[in-house]
């Protein structure tokens, strides 16, 4: 049985406009890399249904890995890089247009239509968490409460290690999980036309909004197409954190989020 959200709750932005969440806040660094930066050296793995190698909207990927589950158990082993469905194609193509300069990486846990199960996803992400690439783009959750304790425990560690994971929320006003871990940076949409805006949101536990609907993404067989939801919102912000990182790599979790909440348009 799925449960209603808290009032107030806000899963991505409808029906308001940047001047209606405005937020007062102290005096907080803006790294200049938000505007200079171009994400060189940084390197960003996408978890989610691989990625299209040389897609002209993606260009090269730099390692590609896949989850297995079978008789023997779940593991993680390295494959060519290739996409089963066109999402995560999708989400790279935008951290690309971001940080342009980025290193992607790839780990399939989801499969053919959009399947997958939490057991794959957990493993996909421990794994990612484990390799210490500085940026993990999850736009993916879970909606299995039963796998929400190894998800925060998986969320905390890549905490502590310096490495970032950027989380979905999920698309309808549900509770899925890892997104809603404090340790993450979770994403939801707004739909401005300004491409280059990303938001804080002051009715938490979504954190931030980015562009996401209508979005011009890559697709499967070199092509674009464009797609709405919080997936695709997701990436946006992985390729800010990118930029931010590749001229300050010793920022931790908790100053990047710093960052982008001093840098959100709506942050006066």
């Amino acid at each position: 049985m799925t449960t209603a959200p808290p009032h107030g709750l806000t899963w991505r932005l409808h029906g308001k406009r940047p001047e209606d969440i405005s937020v007062t806040a102290d005096e907080a660094h803006v790294p200049a890399a938000l505007e200079e930066s171009t994400g060189r050296g940084v390197r960003v793995c996408v978890v989610d249904s691989g990625v299209e190698d040389d897609h002209p909207a993606v260009g090269p990927v730099n390692g590609s890995w896949a989850v297995r589950k079978d008789e023997a158990g779940i593991r993680v082993e390295e494959t060519e890089a290739g996409d089963v469905c066109g999402h995560g194609t999708a989400c790279a193509s935008i951290i690309r247009r971001v940080a342009p300069d980025c290193e992607v990486y790839s780990v399939r846990v989801l499969g053919e239509r959009f399947s997958g199960t939490g057991d794959v996803l957990l493993e996909g992400l421990r794994w990612a968490v484990r390799q210490g690439f500085d940026v993990i783009n999850l736009s993916l959750s879970t909606t299995r409460t039963r796998f929400a304790q190894e998800l925060r425990a998986v969320t905390d560690e890549a905490y502590f290690n310096r490495t970032v994971i950027v989380a979905s929320a999920h698309n309808a006003q549900v509770e899925s999980f890892p997104w809603r871990f404090a340790s993450v940076i979770s994403v939801g949409s707004h739909g401005e036309d300004d491409t280059g805006l990303h938001l804080y949101n002051p009715q938490p536990p979504v954190e931030f909004f980015a562009p996401g609907q209508n979005v011009e993404v890559g697709w499967l067989g070199g092509t674009t197409i464009r797609s709405t939801g919080n997936s695709f919102a997701t990436p946006f912000i992985s390729g800010l954190c990118a930029r931010v990182l590749s001229t300050s790599p010793r920022m931790t979790p908790f100053q990047l989020k710093s960052a982008l909440y001093a840098s959100a348009a709506n942050v006066r």
